[in-house]
């Protein structure tokens, strides 16, 4: 499948502040959703959950943080709440990867864990197959616990990730990539 690898090697990160609109249909985000579900999940136990932020919903999470934001900074300035109220704004859509891993008699967490890192991942994937640009985020409000309580996570919930999807502004710039002897040891020596 040519094709595919082609298409996983050119994937690029894109600043959420570089995308615009429009974004994707609703079709298109059940696909990607459908897609980001699609991972490795010893257990089938589906530890992890999607919030979506799109249209004006963007805004409203965006209050929820603002307010969040300005409770713990009363000396925050008009300008710096505005900006935390478009943290969910900068993209088109945004879809919180919610990690609801948890203790198990044979699965354990850490592996949980690791499949909402994947759905973050197929997310990402997915959307550049649709002609889409993504970025993968976890700001501060990804790890604080009111933050977390207002957007609707659970106690034992977490934030895996904040995955921005919108269209490149400009096309995206590659970045330099490690090299493969500086990153992978053969055990044992290199084959053939």
């Amino acid at each position: 499948m040519p094709d595919a690898l082609e298409l996983l090697k050119t994937r690029r990160s894109v600043k959420p502040i570089e995308m615009t609109g429009p974004g994707p249909s609703s079709s298109e985000i059940e696909t990607l959703l459908t897609v980001a579900s699609r991972v490795p999940d010893h257990g089938k136990l589906a530890p992890w959950r999607f919030i979506v932020f799109a249209g004006d919903a963007r805004l409203a999470g965006g209050d929820k943080i603002a307010a969040v934001f300005r409770g713990t900074r009363p000396d925050a300035t008009p300008d710096q709440i505005e900006f935390e109220r478009q943290r969910l704004a900068r993209a088109p859509l945004v879809v919180a990867v919610i990690s609801r891993a948890a203790p198990h008699a044979k699965i354990p967490e850490w592996e949980q864990q690791m499949s909402a890192g994947a759905a973050c991942m197929n997310l990402l994937t997915a959307a550049h197959a649709m002609g889409y640009v993504g970025s993968w985020l976890t700001e501060w409000f990804a790890f604080d616990r009111a933050a977390m309580s207002a957007l609707g996570l659970a106690d034992h919930e977490r934030v895996a990730g904040f995955v921005y999807i919108g269209k490149a502004v400009k096309p995206p710039e590659d970045r330099e990539r490690p090299r493969l002897d500086t990153i992978v040891t053969y055990y044992g020596g290199t084959p053939g």
